[in-house]
């Protein structure tokens, strides 16, 4: 005897051996022998074999009408059997009613299964609902054929375009057009970037970088809506001065500006002017909502994405020949040693006489002739002046900075502008501490830090940097730079507080400081009951929680670009044979652009000492390279500017790299990739 039984959902004949009360000893075609239980038995039979009853099921059920089987199976549930007698129209042959079984089983969706051999009718509604899915999952796979077969062809299928970045960056892995998209991918051997690319979704990897950036980061687009341009407060003092400020030809968000009065008394008075939105823009208006949800404007080379609407920033930039709302910090100075001997802050409208670049500069106000007094520029006196503060400022915070156990900063190090144009980028190094960068940098720092210092004695709480006092042990611990609600010292910096206030117009952290300023200036030992942030504020909290996780995500698709730029740089100049720096072990940078490149198993070679490299390919749309070392140095000479502190800056630079100032550069422990197309004061 035969059986034709149903094992773990599938189908299955043997020869009986033997039965033992509820079960046989089965031995299927193949030899192998199983226990089957009665209960599982489907059919008993004599002929014909186990072998050829199955195979002549299968050719039973591969000619079964189902729409005809469908419509005699009727409503009512059925066991196979009664099926077969009316469908076959005689009570079927073994092959026959086995067939059946293998044709119901393999057509859910006209027939379910209501238990052992026994089936019911689908409903009708259920059948053409199943049937239309079923139709339209093979019109979907013939469409996705042919987007594959274009996709192939390097031709990117119409219906496909709106839905590029999504189908890079955040694509629904259930559409036809993602699945075709990654076939595609698998056949070429190549990632969904790249065939993007060939195939015109994406214009060039620097589209890809800029669209991947925005699609995280500014999902409705870096536009603003139209806005009304908030009205001054009246009657705003006119400030006796002709301020100026110092910045790179390209920086349009003007923050600050500086100017010296002698006074009567002989006394001078250094003013740090700052722009005012906060006279204007108001906590929860609609421009603050703006600015909030940017957080800071992000800079990347040849372009920028501001904070603030283009409106707003004309309106409070410190623009030449304007005489412009800020708030400025007037230090009254004993010029016989330097010496602060008063601060006093105000809102007030400052007239700007000049914006002074120092592209044009630079090579005009060096050290030797500040020293000297020679050469001719604008604003001499004043800069004379500025300068000789700067260096005893400069000299001050070394004294705190080794106080708190830390070394002296290097003035070796190197910075790099990048300017692009027409997709040409140029890249110019410039030596860190030159006069207008330390003038720029330590009045800001000044200003940071007395500010911080005037919001601490009023008990008005705001926005510090603090860095110090981390956890573990050693300079990193040192390092840590965190944002904190009071004050606190920043070591690396030298100073007790330090409040970032000076650029309104680019970071929102510097607008709320600005607003909490403003009222201690204006109400001093009541300014805590009238500050629009109080003391243990939740809304300060999310500010810095959000303003943290936004100004990483910036300066990460800062130094993206960056990078991205170098390599350009590489192509367009057509550089194979590079001179490089050795920072530490196998890191090294580039000696005219600030590229840095692994060589795992590079030899041994002291830090500083400068060697040649072979530039082997680079990829600009997974921003890597691969270089090789083709000359090490005959006697390990350390070049000029040389980067010994490296693993020092590594330390410190996740949290203040890619800063377009030259205080934050500072703060850095001057970071070997400060790089930035906009090096404004700040």
């Amino acid at each position: 005897m035969n059986l034709f039984f149903e094992e773990s959902g599938d189908f299955k004949v043997g020869t009986v051996l033997s039965q033992a009360g509820e079960a046989y000893q089965v031995e299927m075609p193949s030899g192998k022998r199983t226990k089957v239980k009665v209960k599982d038995v489907l059919l008993q039979y004599e002929k014909p074999s186990a072998a050829d009853l199955l195979e002549a099921a299968k050719a039973v059920a591969a000619d079964v009408d189902f729409e005809f089987l469908w419509e005699v199976a009727g409503q009512d549930e059925f066991g196979f059997a009664e099926l077969g007698a009316e469908y076959f129209g005689h009570t079927p042959l073994p092959s026959e009613a086995a067939g059946l079984v293998l044709a119901l089983h393999g057509a859910p969706i006209y027939f379910y299964k209501k238990g052992r051999g026994r089936y019911k009718a689908a409903p009708e509604a259920s059948l053409r609902a199943a049937q239309a899915g079923i139709e339209k999952k093979k019109q979907q796979g013939l469409i996705q054929a042919g987007y594959v077969d274009q996709l192939k062809a390097n031709t990117l299928p119409e219906s496909m375009r709106p839905l590029v970045q999504q189908l890079l960056f955040k694509p629904d892995k259930n559409s036809i057009e993602f699945k075709a998209l990654d076939a595609a991918c698998n056949e070429l051997h190549t990632t969904p970037q790249r065939l993007m690319l060939a195939a015109g979704g994406i214009g060039s990897p620097r589209e890809l970088h800029m669209a991947r950036f925005l699609f995280e980061n500014f999902p409705r687009g870096a536009g603003f809506p139209a806005v009304t341009v908030p009205s001054m407060p009246a009657n705003l003092p006119v400030a006796n001065v002709a301020a100026f400020s110092i910045d790179d030809v390209t920086t349009t968000e003007i923050d600050d500006a500086f100017s010296v009065v002698t006074l009567a008394d002989g006394m001078l008075q250094v003013g740090i002017h700052i722009a005012a939105p906060g006279l204007g823009i108001r906590p929860d208006d609609a421009i603050d909502k703006m600015a909030r949800a940017r957080m800071s404007t992000v800079y990347m080379p040849g372009d920028k994405i501001t904070m603030l609407p283009d409106e707003l920033v004309a309106a409070f930039t410190l623009a030449e020949g304007k005489t412009c709302p800020a708030v400025s910090l007037y230090a009254t100075i004993d010029p016989a040693d330097w010496s602060v001997k008063s601060t006093v802050t105000r809102a007030e409208l400052v007239p700007i006489k000049s914006n002074l670049r120092n592209n044009d500069l630079d090579d005009v106000v060096s050290e030797e002739a500040l020293a000297a007094g020679t050469g001719e520029y604008p604003h001499k006196a004043e800069m004379a002046v500025l300068w000789q503060w700067a260096l005893t400022l400069e000299a001050a915070r070394m004294v705190k900075r080794e106080g708190f156990g830390l070394k002296p900063e290097q003035n070796n190090r190197v910075d790099f502008n990048f300017y692009v144009e027409d997709d040409v980028v140029t890249v110019l190094r410039r030596k860190r501490g030159a006069p207008l960068d330390k003038i720029v940098a330590e009045l800001m720092i000044f200003a940071n830090s007395t500010w911080g210092k005037l919001m601490h004695d009023s008990g008005v709480p705001g926005i510090y940097r603090s860095q110090g006092a981390g956890s573990g042990a050693g300079w990193a611990a040192k390092m840590q730079v965190r944002m904190v609600t009071h004050a606190a010292p920043h070591q690396g910096l030298g100073v007790d507080q330090y409040a970032w206030s000076t650029s309104p117009l680019r970071r929102y952290t510097d607008l709320v400081n600005q607003w909490q300023i403003l009222a201690c200036a204006e109400h001093g030992v009541t300014a805590p009951l009238v500050a629009p942030f109080k003391p243990r504020d939740a809304n300060l909290f999310a500010i810095v929680s959000a303003f943290d996780a936004a100004y990483a995500a910036y300066n990460d698709h800062q130094q993206n670009m960056e990078r991205y730029w170098c390599l350009r740089w590489l192509g367009q100049q057509e550089q194979r044979q590079v001179e490089a720096v050795v920072l530490k072990d196998e890191v090294l940078r580039l000696a005219d652009i600030p590229l840095i490149i692994r060589l795992p198993g590079m030899p041994q070679v002291a830090r500083g000492a400068q060697v040649k490299l072979d530039i082997l390919r680079w990829d600009e749309l997974d921003l890597t390279i691969e270089a090789r070392l083709l000359e090490l140095p005959s006697n390990n000479e350390i070049a000029a500017d040389a980067d010994l502190d490296y693993e020092e800056e590594e330390a410190a630079a996740p949290a203040d790299t890619g800063e377009a100032a030259a205080t934050e550069a500072v703060e850095a422990e001057g970071s070997v990739t400060v790089v930035t197309s906009e090096p404004t004061a700040g």
